[in-house]
């Protein structure tokens, strides 16, 4: 079996993720790796001694062994990093948002277009058991008329507990669970319902200009369908993370990132009951997408065109404030 050869920018939680999760599935091969912090390298030299580390981001982006550059460093070196790697020839599996702004993005996009690179965004539940069932269901008109949907997040803390390190996340310029996590389904939203428009909007912020956004509502027209948005954070209480398509024969709750329920009226029945670790099939899902997409094969992962229109919609739901 041809492994896929893989070059690693950014060494973060997210970035050892995905080491991790490539590293378990055995189709992968790590050719070279890189973090701007000496305390990122030497943790990933700690936990993954089989990664080879290297001296600079030049050297991943252009690594002459490397098939796929996966990008998980912040969003402000998205585009430079990006934008090398597909004048490497390499594909770009990168995680979003694209930029720190919407000008920036669209540059990052026109580029990827330009090289004709192969690439994709990590909108992780593009390829989950969840929204190719409720994909499949909505097409097959089981649904039947849709009512509309609801996305709703609540955050005891943000940023998360596991995200400490991160600290970037926690602050406007470039965190905030709705770019973080809004994001994801928002992007489900557009897939499965419409083309999203934004209606209306109302972010609440901390006092400190610099910290992102504490609670914010609002409205959206997906196809016609109306999509409600709720997110919030602090609290005491369990995190919800969720997105219900109401219709009127047939409702679906994904919840929980991988985790689907539907009701036909009565009382919610879980999905997938036959899967032991519905988490990890998932992942195993996704990177046999990003596997087609480093060969140039068919693959369901959206690409940067796609997170660019979500960017657009998140930017616009918290410049309304």
């Amino acid at each position: 079996m041809h492994k896929a050869k893989v070059a690693v920018i950014g060494l973060g939680v997210m970035g050892r993720r995905m080491i991790t999760n490539m590293s378990n599935d055995g189709r992968f091969d790590f050719v070279a790796a890189w973090d701007l912090s000496d305390a990122a390298r030497a943790r990933v030299a700690k936990e993954f001694p089989h990664v080879p580390l290297v001296g600079s981001a030049a050297e991943v982006t252009g690594h002459e062994n490397a098939d796929l550059v996966y990008i998980a460093s912040p969003p402000v070196s998205h585009r430079e990093y990006a934008l090398a790697a597909a004048a490497a020839g390499k594909a770009i599996y990168c995680e979003k948002p694209l930029g720190t702004s919407i000008a920036d993005s669209r540059a990052l996009v026109a580029g990827l277009e330009k090289a004709k690179a192969r690439h994709s965004v990590n909108f992780l539940q593009a390829t989950s058991h969840a929204v190719a069932l409720t994909e499949e269901r909505l097409k097959a008109g089981a649904f039947g008329e849709v009512a509309g949907g609801d996305i709703i997040v609540h955050f005891t803390r943000w940023p998360r507990d596991w995200q400490a390190e991160a600290q970037w996340l926690a602050y406007r310029q470039e965190g905030g669970y709705t770019r973080e996590v809004l994001s994801h389904f928002i992007y489900l939203a557009k897939r499965l319902l419409g083309e999203p428009k934004l209606v209306a909007s109302q972010p609440r912020f901390p006092a400190d200009p610099a910290l992102c956004e504490r609670h914010i509502v609002a409205a959206l027209d997906c196809g016609s369908v109306p999509v409600q948005v709720l997110g919030s954070s602090g609290g005491a209480g369990p995190d919800r993370i969720e997105f219900t398509i109401w219709g009127s024969k047939l409702s679906h709750k994904l919840h929980d990132w991988f985790w689907l329920q539907s009701s036909d009226g009565g009382e919610w029945k879980k999905e997938f009951p036959e899967i032991e670790d519905l988490r990890a099939a998932n992942f195993t899902r996704l990177l046999d997408d990003v596997l087609a997409m480093t060969r140039g094969e068919p693959h369901r992962l959206p690409s940067a065109a796609d997170a660019l229109q979500v960017q657009e919609i998140v930017e616009a739901m918290l410049a309304r404030a």
